[in-house]
């Protein structure tokens, strides 16, 4: 590759990255003069993202209005689980993209009623890596692994928990039966990430679902 057509491709991911920031302050903008609270989850297919949310969604239903933005590259099966709880859903399907952007979140805010949300929760699509580039204008990002990641997981993908103010490490309810050290995964996300506030969880038997909740301010 010629260093001329290198330098295009950085000069292409670089407007990119910066049009979708500029995106994001406006989506930010709105929502706070609209005060509706949003949250972005982001994780791995399998980390529990989709179950986490029905736990919180179960819990808060009743007394908020919610909407969920749910990503995927195709089907709507996690916005379907989610509408089992009485809250409204969109159902994002990117193609081939591996990641929402700030550009798929303006088109719905700008096209909802949004005196019908107080919180809204958005499911990224399921990457560890494809989200970090794509800030969406939330007030919170919360990165979700499981222990059945396996220990590892955080050092080998640091770059979302640098980004995130709350990271949950899920499914501690398989700890007998999984051998893995979770307080690796609680010293490194710590080391990446000083100020993130870290929770153990359990979206099967409700462990420490109230503790989240009490962390995002709802």
């Amino acid at each position: 590759m010629s260093k001329e057509h290198s330098s295009k491709i950085i000069e292409l991911n670089e407007d990119l990255i910066e049009n979708n920031d500029r995106l994001a302050a406006q989506n930010s903008k709105l929502l706070r003069k609209k005060n509706i609270r949003a949250f972005d989850f982001v994780g791995a297919i399998g980390a529990g993202k989709t179950a986490i949310i029905e736990s919180i969604v179960e819990r808060i239903s009743n007394e908020y209005k919610v909407l969920v933005i749910n990503g995927d590259v195709t089907t709507r099966i996690d916005a379907d689980r989610i509408e089992q709880y009485g809250v409204k859903t969109i159902q994002i399907n990117t193609g081939r993209e591996c990641a929402l952007n700030s550009y798929h979140i303006s088109q719905v805010i700008n096209h909802y009623d949004l005196s019908e949300i107080d919180i809204l929760f958005i499911e990224n699509v399921g990457n560890l890596i494809c989200p970090s580039d794509f800030i969406l204008g939330t007030e919170k990002r919360i990165v979700i692994v499981s222990i059945t990641e396996g220990e590892w997981v955080i050092e080998k993908h640091p770059m979302l928990f640098k980004m995130s103010d709350i990271a949950i490490i899920n499914k501690i309810d398989l700890l007998d039966v999984i051998d893995v050290n979770i307080e690796k995964m609680v010293s490194d996300a710590k080391k990446i990430n000083p100020n993130l506030n870290i929770i153990k969880t359990s979206a099967i038997t409700g462990e420490n679902i109230p503790k989240l909740i009490k962390a995002l301010e709802i």
